[in-house]
């Protein structure tokens, strides 16, 4: 810590996740250190051990026996990088947060260049690794992912997936992470009204160590993704998502059973055993219980938004 320098005067915070990355930190801290300085403002460099196997955590420890500025927070277990960059958030002093990877993949260097970006006017400013040092199944997988997301949340951004990214302290006001939805954190933040921006950022191979990257993380983001999007759209009014959704199966069941009922009673043929009229009670039913569910999940948003609240304040003049 700066001599003199109070926890309330932290102007940058530094947050990063580590799992099993021991050959990483030591040289990770030293490059962030580095930057953090030059920078000349009161900073604190907060690590996250999300469980670590390996010697992650005894590494990170002999770092903070020499340096004030360094902060450590150790899960119990592995609970994902989500999960540890919302501890970090929750935790930090900083007025402007910046979190990155823990692999040297991303550059501590582009630090100042986010926070430059960040004073032209936004919220929060998203890395986007243009040149990505990755395997082709890696980046072809995530241009997919990419282009479903920006589709689905009109977040505008190109790499989402990036884990470096410049934010305000305030962006983290009332917002919890769950799952794997720190790649669509820009995303929920433009939802809150924050402004978002974008920067090339470099990026670098990984040396060592070994990537948690895998399908079933793949998979578990998709569907996180479709919480976003419910969320963003329909979580103040849920009724419409749900009960529109029970309309049109009614609808269409009670349009059936009106057809069956003109070849019953007007044509003379008989009805009993017909698919259509399992299918026309079948839809009637599921109506009315996703109907019944949407008022259901109305009232259990209205009472999270009536502590949380469903807008944002940016000033009170």
């Amino acid at each position: 810590m700066l001599s003199g320098t109070k926890m309330s005067d932290i102007e940058l915070s530094v947050i990063i996740p580590t799992y099993n990355e021991e050959a990483n930190v030591f040289l990770l801290y030293k490059q962030i250190t580095e930057v953090m300085t030059s920078m000349k403002k009161p900073y604190e460099i907060i690590f996250i051990d999300d469980g670590s196997r390996d010697r992650t955590l005894p590494n990170l420890k002999s770092i903070k026996e020499k340096d004030s500025h360094v902060k450590i927070i150790v899960f119990r277990s592995n609970f994902g990088q989500t999960a540890a960059l919302d501890a970090g958030f929750k935790n930090a002093k900083g007025k402007v947060l910046f979190a990155m990877d823990a692999d040297l993949q991303n550059d501590p260097k582009d630090i100042p260049r986010l926070l430059k970006k960040l004073n032209e006017g936004y919220d929060c400013v998203s890395g986007w690794r243009f040149d990505r040092k990755d395997s082709f199944s890696k980046k072809i997988v995530s241009v997919f992912a990419n282009i479903l997301r920006k589709y689905l949340t009109k977040d505008n951004i190109h790499d989402s997936g990036c884990t470096l990214k410049a934010y305000r302290k305030e962006c983290f006001n009332d917002l919890t992470l769950f799952g794997e939805m720190h790649r669509y954190i820009p995303a929920l933040l433009k939802w809150r009204g924050f402004k978002i921006g974008e920067l090339k950022v470099h990026h670098h191979a990984r040396k060592f160590g070994k990537t948690k990257y895998g399908m079933l993380r793949v998979f578990r983001g998709f569907l996180d993704l479709l919480v976003v999007k419910f969320w963003m759209q329909y979580s103040v009014r849920p009724i419409h998502f749900f009960g529109g959704m029970g309309l049109l199966m009614s609808a269409v069941g009670v349009i059936i059973g009106l057809y069956l009922t003109f070849v019953k009673y007007i044509m003379h043929i008989g009805i009993w055993g017909r698919p259509l009229l399992i299918l026309a009670v079948l839809l009637i039913i599921l109506g009315a219980q996703l109907l019944i569910f949407g008022l259901l999940a109305d009232i259990m948003m209205k009472i999270y938004y009536r502590d949380v609240g469903n807008y944002s304040i940016r000033e009170i003049l």
